[in-house]
């Protein structure tokens, strides 16, 4: 089968090729390909732009700004996070060396602020959420524990390229964001990241942490990674900004018709869009209520296989059921029971800015039946 043709969870956008070509040969010209370039820092003043944030530094994925942000706040102890996200979320608190707390999330996949108060101990330094499948958290209650707790807090909106709530970008919350520019994403670099801080003093040290703590030419002040953003995928980054307006667009026209359909089917479940806020439709999710649909969810995910419909049980299982988080006390099913059950019940349908309507429809009326 042509790999072009497979209906799967997502597909990246990418740019013409015609326009990307005069960028590689700028490239060539210029013999410079890494170490905070010219494309390199025109990209990331686009982003500022675009994203309606002030400072910004970009990564060669987008695990790296987790463990950055996590680093260059000297986070150490207990961080208080979610249990239902991708694993990088929770890999990064364990490689700067503290212990990931887990709590229960809402109905929408996103922590629940009554559950971080809980779980707050002498030990606890931050909070590390996730807006799930880009739906904002409950940003002002957690923010209000912060303040009363003395807390950081950062922002894990690997899905949240371009969204905002009452016309502000959400990645000025919280003390630190980041951003992934993973090819599954609306937005892609092919790999890529990004990590947004609030002053010129925060941006400074994030790009000594992401070049090896160089300060200068031979001098190190702190321990350091590489983490820079290469010249093509800036480049790349820069020109598909042109084009990701548009994009957004299609994928919302996708959401609006999965929603008309499946609106009805007894026992599936699904987000609207939520008033005041600027959606990026990364992924669509459904939730299947085994009892009232009358089939399991992973009988349904069989069943969109066989007729090659290939969705994603994002995210499952929970982070804390895979083998290094077995034995913390937060992994405990007891305190996690929300989570355990929508990743129980979750697929991601295929969502892309290339999928077309007919096959939206289709897809829904292997649903139906």
């Amino acid at each position: 089968m042509d790999l072009n043709s497979k209906i799967t969870v997502t597909k990246p956008s990418l740019p013409p090729l015609a326009e990307f070509i005069p960028y590689l040969e700028d490239i060539w010209q210029r013999k410079i390909l890494t170490n905070n370039g010219f494309y390199h820092q025109e990209f990331e003043q686009e982003l500022c732009k675009y994203l309606k944030i002030k400072y910004v530094s970009v990564f060669t994925n987008g695990t790296l700004p987790l463990t950055t942000a996590l680093q260059s706040m000297r986070i150490t102890g207990e961080v208080i996070t979610t249990p239902y996200s991708f694993p990088a979320t929770t890999h990064a608190i364990q490689w700067v060396g503290a212990t990931p707390v887990f709590v229960d999330v809402d109905d929408y996949g996103n922590i629940l602020p009554e559950k971080i108060e809980e779980a707050i101990t002498p030990k606890t330094t931050a909070i590390m959420s996730v807006h799930c499948y880009g739906n904002p958290c409950k940003i002002n209650e957690i923010q209000e524990i912060a303040e009363k707790y003395g807390l950081k807090v950062i922002y894990d909106a690997a899905h949240c390229f371009g969204v905002e709530i009452n016309g502000k970008s959400i990645l000025e919350y919280g003390d630190m964001a980041t951003l992934s520019f993973h090819a599954t994403k609306t937005f892609n670099t092919l790999e890529g990241g990004a990590l947004i801080c609030r002053n010129s003093a925060a941006k400074a040290r994030i790009e000594y942490l992401k070049n090896f703590g160089f300060v200068g030419e031979t001098k190190i002040i702190m321990p350091g990674i590489n983490g820079k953003m290469d010249e093509i995928r800036a480049a790349y980054g820069l020109l598909l900004l042109k084009y990701i307006d548009d994009e957004i667009d299609k994928r919302k026209k996708n959401a609006k018709i999965y929603r008309n359909i499946l609106g009805n089917v007894k026992g599936v479940r699904f987000f609207d869009d939520i008033e005041n806020v600027r959606h990026n439709y990364i992924y669509f999710p459904i939730f299947v209520d085994e009892k009232e649909y009358g089939m399991s969810r992973d009988a349904l995910y069989e069943k969109l296989k066989q007729n090659e419909f290939y969705a994603r049980r994002y995210f499952y299982p929970l982070i804390s059921e895979f083998l290094p988080y077995k034995g913390l006390p937060s992994s405990n099913a007891k305190n996690l029971q929300n989570a355990i059950k929508i990743s129980r019940e979750v697929i991601c349908l295929p969502m892309y800015a290339d999928l077309s309507a007919k096959d939206v429809e289709r897809i829904c009326e292997v649903i139906k039946k």
